[in-house]
């Protein structure tokens, strides 16, 4: 029942975790171009957004311990490729300050690339 509850939420929160890094993604690379864009909220909504990616991953981990699963060859690998991502984002941020709109905006889209592979490659 439990296992079958967090497999539910893995699959569900897989959007969340895809649509909120595309939004960021989006506001921060509009935000290089128009200053209003440029806000507090920002920044708060793409650190949410790149929480969502551990959130799923943790849960990606307690459903393969729990229930002893396998899981596609490369599904867990995007997975923990994007946790890594979102640190080297993050370590970028204060060399390219005068282009860290840029570098959280494609970071959030290429985020976002790594969620939708890493369903279709948990789909096979």
């Amino acid at each position: 029942m439990l296992s079958l509850m967090i497999s539910d939420i893995h699959k569900s929160w897989a959007w969340v975790a895809i649509l909120s890094n595309a939004f960021a993604g989006v506001w921060a690379l509009a935000a290089h171009k128009i200053m209003p864009l440029r806000t507090r909220a920002l920044w708060w909504f793409t650190g949410l957004a790149q929480f969502t990616i551990f959130v799923q991953v943790t849960l990606g981990v307690i459903m393969v311990n729990k229930n002893k699963l396998e899981f596609p060859a490369f599904h867990a690998f995007y997975g923990f490729v994007a946790i890594m991502v979102v640190a080297i984002i993050y370590s970028y941020r204060l060399q390219l300050k005068s282009r860290v709109y840029l570098l959280y905006g494609f970071g959030g889209l290429f985020l976002m690339g790594l969620g939708i592979r890493a369903m279709l490659v948990g789909q096979a």
